[in-house]
C-alpha cells in the first residue's frame, strides 16, 4: 500500500512501537516526538502565549501530554496538568514526569478553568472498557467548558478498533496521532469527535510495515489509482467490456435506468438494460445511448449472457423482491461475469441467506454485494454469534469470509471488505490471512438521497467490466461516488451523480490523453 493510507489496529500499532525500538529508536525519543507534535498543535491553535491545561492519565498517552506540557512550558505558556489516575512510576511515561518536574495535581472537574486550550491526553486508542467516575466526570467538564481541544491519538473514550464511545467521549477540536491513523479516524461514531486529524511522523520506519502487513486502509486514491483502467489511442467499446443491468418492471425502471447510466459514465464501453415487455418501452424511451433488450425471467437472463462480451451485471435495483428475483440471482451467478447485487437482489434471500451463499459457491468471477445498513442486518440476522458485540468493520469483515465475496457495507463510513484467505506458513503450516478492508470518509451529508446506491452498483459495475479488480473496483467506486456528490454540492440528486462524475476522473492520470 502506498504511503499514509494504511490504517493501524491497536495491536498493530504497539507492534510498530515495538519493531522502531528493536531497530534502534528509543521509546523515550517516540514519546519526546509524539509530544513534540501535540505541542506544536496546541501553539497552533492557542498562539505562543497562553494558558493551556493538560489532562494525563496513567500510561503511555499520558507520558505524551506530559512532553507536550512541558515543551509549552519552555515556550513561556502557562502549563498546567491534571492527572487522572496514579502518576506513571516506570517505562518511559515515567520518564517524561521526571523531565516535566514541576507538579501535578490530581484531577478535578472544578479545575478545568480558566485556560485557552485543553491537552486531553487521559486515553489513547487502546481503551478497552467504559469511562466510569472520575474520569467520566472529566470528559464531561472538558465538553462543557467551550475551550479548544487537542487530543492525543485519539480522543479519550473513542475505542481505537471500532469507533465506538466508551461511555462518553471527549469532543476534539484536532486530533494529533502518530506514524498512522487508527480506524476509528475514520469509522463513526468515533470520527465525529476527532475534529482535525493530523499524523506526526514521530520516527517510526516505514519499514515496519513490511512486517506488520496492515490489512486495513483508508479508501483513498493511492489505494486504487495504479488499477484503474488505462484508455488506448487504438481503443473499441469492446475493449471497455460490456455491462448488463437488469431492470425491474413498469413502474420501478428508474433505479435500473440510473445504475446503466452510471455504468456507461464510469467507463464501460456498451451498457444494455435487459427489460420486462411490459417495461420495454419506458426503458428504450428514456436511454439513447443504452441498449435495451427483453428479458422476462430469469432463463431469458440467462440467454442474453450468453454473449460473452457481457462480462458485468447489476442485479437488484427495483427489481422486486421474492422467488423470481431469486431465481434471477441464481442464473446470473452461474456464468463468468462479474456480478454486482444490490438492493432486492440481497433482501430476496433475506430469510434463506444459506442459498446466496450456495448460489455465490467457489464462483470464479467476482461477486460484490452493495447493501445498506437495513439490508446487510436483514441477510446476517441468523448469524448470531459469529457478529455478536463486533465493530462494523469487523461485521463486514466476516460476512466477506462467509460468503466468499466482497461487500461494500454503505454509509457515511463506507466499508468495502473482501474474504481473506489460507497462506503457508514457513513451517508447512498454514493459517488464515485477514482480507482487506478499506473505510470511506469523503461522502458529503447530501449524498443520502434516493437512487445513489443504485447509481454506486453502476459504477462498480462499470469498472469491472473494464476488468478493473475486483476490490479495487469496488473501493474507487466507492470513493468517486463521495467526490462526484461532493462536487456537485447541496442539492444532489441521483441523477446528477452520473453527470459530475467525468470532471473526478479528469484528476487522474488514466484519465488524461
Amino acid at each position: 500500500m502506498a504511503a499514509m493510507i494504511e490504517l493501524l489496529q491497536t495491536g498493530e500499532m504497539s507492534r510498530a512501537d515495538r519493531l522502531a525500538i528493536e531497530s534502534g529508536v528509543a521509546g523515550i525519543e517516540l514519546m519526546e516526538r509524539a509530544g513534540a507534535a501535540v505541542a506544536a498543535a496546541a501553539v497552533r491553535l492557542s498562539g505562543s502565549v497562553g494558558r493551556v491545561l493538560v489532562v494525563t492519565g496513567p500510561g503511555n498517552n499520558g507520558g505524551d501530554g506530559y512532553v507536550a506540557a512541558r515543551l509549552l512550558a519552555e515556550r513561556g505558556m502557562a502549563v498546567r496538568i491534571l492527572r487522572v489516575g496514579p502518576i506513571p512510576e516506570g517505562g518511559d511515561a515515567a520518564e517524561a514526569v521526571r523531565r516535566w518536574g514541576r507538579p501535578v495535581e490530581a484531577a478535578d472537574p472544578g479545575l478545568i478553568m480558566p485556560c485557552d486550550l485543553i491537552i486531553d491526553a487521559i486515553f489513547g486508542a487502546g481503551l478497552a472498557r467504559p469511562i466510569e467516575r472520575l474520569a467520566a466526570s472529566m470528559v464531561a467538564a472538558i465538553n462543557g467548558a467551550g475551550i479548544p481541544v487537542v487530543a492525543v491519538d485519539l480522543p479519550s473514550g473513542i475505542a481505537g478498533n471500532s469507533g465506538a464511545v466508551m461511555g462518553s467521549a471527549v469532543g476534539a477540536t484536532e486530533t494529533v496521532t502518530f506514524f498512522r491513523r487508527k480506524p476509528a479516524h475514520l469509522l463513526l461514531p468515533g470520527r465525529a469527535f476527532c475534529g482535525t486529524v493530523q499524523v506526526a511522523d514521530i520516527g517510526i520506519p516505514a519499514a515496519v510495515l513490511n512486517a506488520i502487513q496492515p490489512r486495513t486502509a483508508a479508501n483513498e486514491p493511492p489505494l486504487w489509482q495504479h488499477a484503474l483502467p488505462a484508455l488506448k489511442p487504438d481503443g473499441h467499446k469492446y475493449d471497455r467490456g460490456h455491462a448488463l443491468v437488469i431492470s425491474g418492471g413498469l413502474a420501478s425502471t428508474g433505479a435500473a435506468r440510473l445504475a446503466a447510466r452510471a455504468a456507461l459514465r464510469a467507463g464501460a464501453g456498451l451498457v444494455t438494460i435487459a427489460s420486462p415487455r411490459e417495461a420495454l418501452a419506458v426503458n428504450a424511451a428514456a436511454n439513447l445511448s443504452i441498449m435495451v433488450r427483453p428479458a422476462d425471467d430469469a432463463q431469458e437472463v440467462a440467454a442474453l449472457l450468453e454473449d460473452h462480451r457481457i462480462n458485468a451485471v447489476v442485479l437488484g435495483p427495483g427489481g422486486g423482491v421474492g422467488p423470481a428475483m431469486r431465481e434471477t440471482v441464481r442464473a446470473v451467478l452461474g456464468t463468468r461475469a462479474a456480478v454486482v447485487l444490490d438492493a432486492d437482489a440481497i433482501t430476496s434471500f433475506a430469510d434463506a441467506p444459506e442459498a446466496l451463499l450456495a448460489a455465490i459457491g467457489g464462483r470464479g468471477a467476482a461477486t460484490i454485494l452493495t447493501p445498506h445498513s437495513g439490508e446487510f442486518e436483514r441477510l446476517i440476522k441468523h448469524l448470531g454469534a459469529q457478529i455478536k458485540d463486533k465493530s462494523k468493520l469487523e461485521k463486514v469483515r466476516v460476512i466477506a469470509d462467509i460468503f466468499r465475496a466482497i461487500f461494500i457495507l454503505k454509509g457515511a463510513d463506507t466499508v468495502v471488505a473482501a474474504p481473506g484467505g489460507v497462506v503457508e506458513g514457513a513451517s508447512g503450516g498454514s493459517g488464515k490471512e485477514q482480507g482487506r478492508a478499506a473505510i470511506a470518509a469523503n461522502a458529503p451529508p447530501w449524498l443520502a438521497t434516493a437512487g445513489a446506491g443504485d447509481v454506486l452498483a453502476g459504477m462498480v459495475a462499470g469498472l469491472l467490466a473494464q476488468r478493473m479488480p475486483a476490490f479495487e473496483a469496488a473501493a474507487a467506486a466507492v470513493w468517486l461516488h463521495g467526490e462526484a456528490a461532493s462536487a456537485f454540492g447541496p442539492g444532489l440528486i441521483a441523477e446528477d451523480l452520473p453527470e459530475v462524475l467525468p470532471q473526478v476522473l479528469r484528476r487522474f492520470p488514466s484519465y488524461q490523453c
